[in-house]
Order: C-alpha cells, then structure tokens, then sequence
C-alpha cells in the first residue's frame, strides 16, 4: 500500500513538473506565438488576438538602458519603426520594468519620449507586473519577437549582431531585424529567425 502511494505522489510530481516547465518555456519559432493583452500607453488595451491579418512586432525596451540609447539616438529603432510602418507592420514597445525600476514609465512619459526621439511604434504596452517579458521569455533590453499574420512567430533574438553600446558599431552591424523585414518582403522564410539578444536585463519586479 506504501509503494502504491509513492508510486501516485512520483507520477503526480512528475506531472507537475512538465506542466511548470511547459508553462515557463520560451516561445518557439515558427510555432504559435503566445497571446497576451496588456494596458497601452493611448489608454487602449492591446491583444495579440485581435492583430490577426497583420505582422506585429515587438520590441523590449527600456529608455534608460545604454544600449536602447545607442539605437535610438542612432536613429536605428526609428529607421526600423517607419520601414515597418511602411509594409503595413504593427510595432509594439513592451516595457516590463516593474514600479520603481529602471525604465518604468507611465502612459503620458512614454508618448513623450517617443516624440522625442523621432520614435514612431503603432503602440506601447505596459507590462508592470511582466506576465508578458515571462511569457516570452524575454532577458534583455532592446529584444525582438516578429509574429507573422496567422500568428506564428517567426522571429525572436537581439537587433544586430555586435554587442555594445557604441553607436559607431551599428553601421559595421549585421542588422538582423532590417533583414527580417527583407526576408517578409519577399515572401521568404526569414534565414536568421533566431539569434541572441544583448543588451540591459529586463528589469522584472522579482
């Protein structure tokens, strides 16, 4: 009777164990990207659901972050936010820094620095209490998820291929999302769907 109950208590944590894995696995190119909906900076709600039919982009950011200063500055984001804009894209900023971190910010702030910076994205999403950095499995500012119009994700990774905060390095930079974009112009699979992202840590609450 003992063994049968251990048995039963082995299998359950079994169980439990893959479902919590299952639950805080990072998303997989070209496999559904997981939906969300969050608060936006217009005072809108955003759910991925309802941008079906569209490409969306989303990008993590944190202004306070060197690294997205060296690509805003650089007008590199920017450039990127109008090509999309361009090809009919949605681009969405998420900011997953909880109240009190690095690069919280509210609604009014955030429209703000976007005007600021020459920054055009379709919308920003709040993420204070970063269900959606987990879900995604996002780890750095600037990180980029690109979801094609069935909703598939085709792209997750960093922006470009040199790991710095110098804006002198950009232009010797392999350009992964600029790339991405050509890729989908053409109708083509995007070659380099998955690469490693650089950048400030999302700053999570815990």
């Amino acid at each position: 009777m003992k063994l049968k109950n251990l048995s039963h208590i082995t299998l359950a944590s079994l169980i439990f164990g893959l479902l919590s894995l299952t639950a805080n696995a990072e998303p997989v190119v070209d496999q559904p990207a997981p939906v969300f909906s969050g608060a936006a900076a217009d005072g809108s709600t955003i759910k991925l659901e309802e941008l079906k039919g569209k490409t969306v982009i989303l990008e993590w950011t944190n202004h306070e972050c060197p690294f997205v200063v060296k690509h805003y500055e650089s007008g590199n984001i920017p450039n990127l936010q109008k090509e999309a804009s361009a090809q009919g894209f949605v681009w969405l900023q998420v900011i997953s820094s909880a109240p009190g971190k690095q690069g919280h910010v509210d609604g009014d702030t955030a429209r703000r620095l976007n005007e600021e910076r020459g920054a055009t994205p379709t919308n920003t999403v709040f993420d204070d209490d970063g269900s959606i950095g987990r879900l995604y499995g996002a780890t750095n500012t600037p990180q980029f998820f690109i979801i094609n119009p069935e909703g598939i994700l085709v792209y997750k990774g960093g922006i470009d291929s040199i790991a710095s905060a110098d804006k002198a390095d950009i232009a010797q930079a392999e350009n992964y999302i600029s790339l991405a974009f050509a890729d989908l112009a053409a109708g083509k699979k995007i070659a380099k769907s998955s690469t490693k992202p650089y950048g400030c840590t999302v700053k999570y609450a815990s």
